[in-house]
């Protein structure tokens, strides 16, 4: 048990820390720190004669003059303030007040500011209650959230509605403690109320997160006891717990259901991570199997959907294959040959295969395929990494003459051009820095120095001041 405090033997009103807010708000903070700081009674009776008007800025301002002695009084402040009318924590502010008053590091001060209502007899209501429970969602604090829930029903008979419930029950849920959560969805019914779709969002969560999707999955029957729908959110969550675990069966079972449910519609992203965890398994005829059952119902692959299957295919060296399936992604679903074949380009690399990489690269551009940046930019820079600097150049001087620089991310200008330099290429490192001028790329650091010594040696002095002259972030 938290040792007794006496909470009205606090320091009389010291001087208010000076911030650089209006005087409006400096004369409202002001009038609130007196009244704050100068209580004789309640402090939320001696706060509300004020009236105020209040802001975020205000808040914190107050919240400042309360730190680092009077915290205590900064939390019973802080709660006060947050129903006030025409006012509300912002998320920001929720944040800024625990750090300001230490309630993470001493989680013992939400207990204190709770013991001190009971031991003033303040006129505690539900809305104090909430603010208190938002802070310890805000510190993560499970523990002091159930004891907080606990407390206000036996020692102020507030009873905790649904959105309280589902404050402590989500604590619990991430902190894993899913047995405790589940108690209090079942004492939610006892006490009148009903679980809705959030409840059953965390409780789903937490089992996925404990690796027990098998759980989670059996939290659908319950839902619909309750006459509570689940959402695509929820049930994908369901089906990726799933798919993650292994229960592939089980996974199929759910995504049968969705399909022919009609509200809950499976969507590429629900597809796909079916596929890739068919996929991580080598059950390569089972991930093309949804594939398949995609388009039958209409839903189209994405570029994540490809990349999936080309790079899980690359990686046990069936690059053939991967090949072919890019014109099943084409046509049978219609993403852009760009993007599967610039999919494919990362893959190669990835699996160091950069003379095939290099090769399906050109092809691209000769065939009047636009690269994505990616592949553009991992491309160009592995050539540099395998001392390739003048193959690179070459590609870019490409990649130029179709009008796709701009998929070339900056970086990689300054990584080439410190290689041909380095390799005495300055032939090649000046029209480098002139296309760089053109597109008002800026050198970039730690590159730079070097590059800007060699061109300066090299006689291109003027070159190097324009180059230095353009700003970076163009």
């Amino acid at each position: 048990m938290p040792q007794f405090v006496n909470f009205r033997l606090f320091p009389r009103f010291r001087a208010l820390k000076t911030l650089p807010f209006s005087t409006h708000r400096m004369g409202m903070a002001d009038t609130l720190c007196t009244h704050l700081h100068q209580s004789n009674g309640s402090v939320e009776n001696s706060l509300s004669k004020v009236k105020p008007k209040l802001d975020s800025r205000c808040v914190i301002q107050v919240l400042n003059s309360c730190h680092p002695k009077q915290l205590l009084l900064g939390v019973r402040f802080f709660v006060w303030a947050g129903f006030q009318s025409g006012y509300r924590h912002s998320a920001y502010t929720y944040s800024k007040a625990c750090k300001l008053l230490g309630i993470q590091q001493n989680p013992q001060i939400i207990r204190d500011v709770v013991l001190s209502y009971e031991a003033e007899g303040c006129s505690v209501t539900v809305n104090m209650f909430r603010e208190v429970l938002k802070l310890c969602k805000e510190a993560q604090l499970p523990d002091v959230a159930l004891w907080v829930l606990r407390k206000m029903e036996q020692s102020f008979n507030i009873r905790a509605d649904t959105v309280m419930y589902n404050v402590v029950i989500r604590l619990c849920c991430k902190n894993g403690d899913i047995e405790t959560a589940e108690k209090l969805t079942g004492e939610m019914s006892l006490n009148g109320l009903y679980p809705d779709l959030i409840t059953y969002m965390a409780i789903v969560e937490g089992f996925c997160n404990a690796g027990r999707p098998e759980h989670a999955y059996s939290v659908l029957k319950v839902m619909r006891l309750h006459r509570c729908s689940p959402n695509l959110v929820l049930l994908s969550a369901i089906l990726d717990g799933l798919c993650k675990s292994g229960s592939m069966e089980m996974a199929l079972e759910l995504l049968d259901e969705m399909e022919k449910g009609g509200d809950c519609s499976p969507n590429v992203v629900t597809y796909t991570s079916v596929i890739q965890s068919f996929c991580k398994r080598g059950q390569w005829a089972e991930a093309l199997d949804i594939l398949d059952r995609m388009k039958s119902l209409g839903c189209h692959a994405n570029h994540v959907t490809v990349f999936t299957l080309v790079d899980s295919l690359c990686v046990e060296g069936r690059v053939g294959e991967a090949y072919k399936l890019i014109d099943k992604f084409v046509v049978e679903h219609g993403v852009s040959y760009g993007d599967c074949c610039s999919s494919l380009v990362i893959s190669l690399i990835r699996i160091k295969n950069l003379d095939e990489a290099e090769k399906l690269f050109m092809e691209m551009l000769s065939g009047d395929v636009r690269p994505n940046s990616l592949a553009s930019s991992l491309l160009l820079k592995e050539l540099c990494m395998k001392d390739q600097v003048l193959d690179g150049f070459h590609m870019l001087e490409a990649i130029e003459n179709k009008g796709y620089l701009s998929t070339i991310e900056y970086g990689i200008y300054s990584i080439l051009l410190v290689g041909l330099c380095q390799r005495n290429h300055l032939t090649e490192a000046t029209k480098l820095a002139k296309i760089m001028l053109k597109k008002s790329v800026p050198l970039q650091p730690p590159y730079k120095d070097g590059a800007i010594d060699i061109l300066i040696n090299s006689g291109e002095k003027d070159l190097v001041n324009q180059l230095t002259g353009i700003r970076k972030g163009l």
